[in-house]
Order: C-alpha cells, then structure tokens, then sequence
C-alpha cells in the first residue's frame, strides 16, 4: 500500500485524472479560469518543492522570478517585437542565469540567514519591475499580447485550462523523475543533513545550486503563463505576498511531496474564491482554515493523509 501511494504512475495518473474529469463537472467558463489558475500556481509550487522540500532550503523571494517570467512575455513583444513563444524561452534563459549568478554568493548561506537573501533578492526584482515605468508601466502594470498558434488568439479560459494542465502534468513528471533519480537521492541527502552529505562526497554547492536554478525556471514558466492568460501582468506578480503564497502552497501540501505542492495550490487559489461570500471576514477564514490544517495535519494535507490510509490499511 505504501509504494503504491509513494509511485510516481499513481501521482501522474490521479493527475491527468483530474484535469481530465473535472471539465464533465464545471457549469460555466468561470471554474475553467479558476482551474487553471490552480494549475499554473501549482506548477510555480513544485518548482519550489524541489528546492525546499527536496533539497531543504528556504527561499521567500522566489516571485521574483515568476514576475520575470511575466514580463518577459510583456516587455519582448511590445518593445522589441519579438515572438511570444521567444519570450517564454527568453524569461525561462534569464531566470535560470539570474539564479545561477546569484545563487553562487548566496547558497552559501543557511537557515533564516538565506531566507532573508532570497527574501532581499525577491524585493529587489520587484523594486526594478515598480520603477522602470518606462519598460514595465510601473505600479500600474501593462498589458500583454496574447500568444497565438496558426493567427489564432488564445485567450478562452477552456484553451488555457488544457495548455496550463498540460504544462503541470509535463512538470510534475519531471519533478518526480528527479526525486528519484541520483541527483533527487543527493538533494534528500542535503535535507536530512548538508555535512553528512559532503562527507558522503556529495558537492553540496552545486547541487543547491541546481535545485535553486530548477526551482527558478519553473516559477518562470508559470509567470509567463499567468501574464499570457490574464493579458495583463503588475509587479504584484513579483511581490512578497506571492513569494508567501507559494511557500504557503508548499508547507501546507507537504514539504517534500510533490503531489502536495498541487493540493497545497488548489486549496489556496479555491479558498478564496469560496470564502468571498463572507467579504470582511474572507482573510480571517482563510487564515483559521490554514492554521486548523497545519495543527492536525503537521506534515502537510497529501503525507498526513497517505499515512493515515497506510496506518489504517490492512
């Protein structure tokens, strides 16, 4: 019972599962826009999972890449006129770099002296985006060409729900092909101890170093997709509140568990949606309802729950 929760086919199958039953089930286009707000958060969150929850490390300033991802798809086509589909590449290329240039000082830190890096790293991304109005449009945000296939316009929230559900399931297969590849093991060894792991001759630098770049090339995929779905992109996207929220996603899904990442992003792109019928006291519920999860629920909503239907199968 144990390895078939943990295989990757059962997470990759329940997966495709869902994104493919839930259309049976939606009465309007507006829990398709909602779907795939979920999927395109989720996919930031496993790119996270694999630097803290595979590779124990902490980062607070991960949106700032996800706000790179965004504004590439903004600023190339409509200052440059470059091709969409360019861009996504170009914000993906420039994420990864900023991470691997970056990283090197910084993943040499630990603990709460690299969350607060990353933290700096994040408000200084998103001081750039708020400031060079000339570029990005400032605090007011721009707008952003929408992607086209054939001189087709994909602007319908059906058309993103597949291609935000498709890009999910290819990441997600990813992320759990390296959880259980030789550098998955190394990360897992830098979680559970980074001077074990250097005596067992792993090189502890570069594999936090990878792990971070990894994690950046997700969250700037899922920028990209985020701005090219909207149409419209502000340096919110950029912002610490976004940084929280992915970190939330992880921690209250599962540290570690991928499948989590994805349930942790559901639950915090859905609640809100559902609480706003209580208008003034929205965050409030929204708050309770993650304290109550992480009080009973310790390890994460997808570990807690695989290990009670482990402990109470026969």
């Amino acid at each position: 019972m144990r390895a078939l929760l943990s295989s990757r086919w059962t997470t990759l199958g329940l997966l495709c599962l869902v994104i493919a039953a839930l259309p049976l089930v939606f009465p309007s286009g507006y829990y398709y826009r909602v779907a795939a707000l979920v999927w395109i958060s989720a996919i930031a969150a496993v790119g996270l999972n694999i630097f803290m929850g595979y590779a124990g490390q902490v980062s607070l300033g991960h949106a700032g890449f996800f706000g790179i991802g965004a504004y590439a798809v903004a600023i190339g086509p409509a200052r440059f006129g470059l091709n969409s589909w360019l861009c996504i590449f170009l914000g993906v290329f420039l994420s990864a770099a900023l991470a691997w240039l970056v990283g090197r000082p910084i993943l040499r830190l630990r603990g709460h002296y690299l969350a607060i890096a990353t933290l700096g790293l994040g408000f200084l991304i998103a001081l750039v985006l708020a400031n060079e109005a000339r570029w990005t449009g400032g605090p007011d945000g721009t707008a952003v060409p929408r992607l086209t296939i054939a001189g087709a316009r994909l602007m319908e929230p059906v058309t993103w729900y597949w291609i935000s559900g498709g890009l999910l399931t290819l990441g997600t297969a990813l992320a759990l092909n390296l959880e259980n590849s030789a550098v998955g093991r190394a990360l897992r060894a830098l979680h559970d101890s980074e001077i074990a792991a250097a005596l067992a001759g792993i090189d502890v630098a570069r594999h936090k170093l990878r792990a971070f770049v990894i994690a950046a090339v997700y969250a700037s995929l899922a920028g990209s997709a985020l701005a090219l779905f909207d149409g419209f992109i502000t340096p919110d996207a950029a912002g610490f509140l976004r940084s929280i929220e992915l970190v939330a996603m992880v921690v209250v899904g599962g540290i570690g568990s991928t499948a989590g990442s994805i349930v942790g992003a559901g639950l915090l792109v859905t609640l809100p949606q559902i609480l706003a019928v209580f208008v003034e006291y929205e965050q409030i519920a929204l708050g309770l309802i993650i304290m109550v999860v992480m009080i009973f629920l310790r390890r994460g909503i997808v570990p807690s729950a695989r290990r009670l239907i482990v402990r109470r199968a026969p």
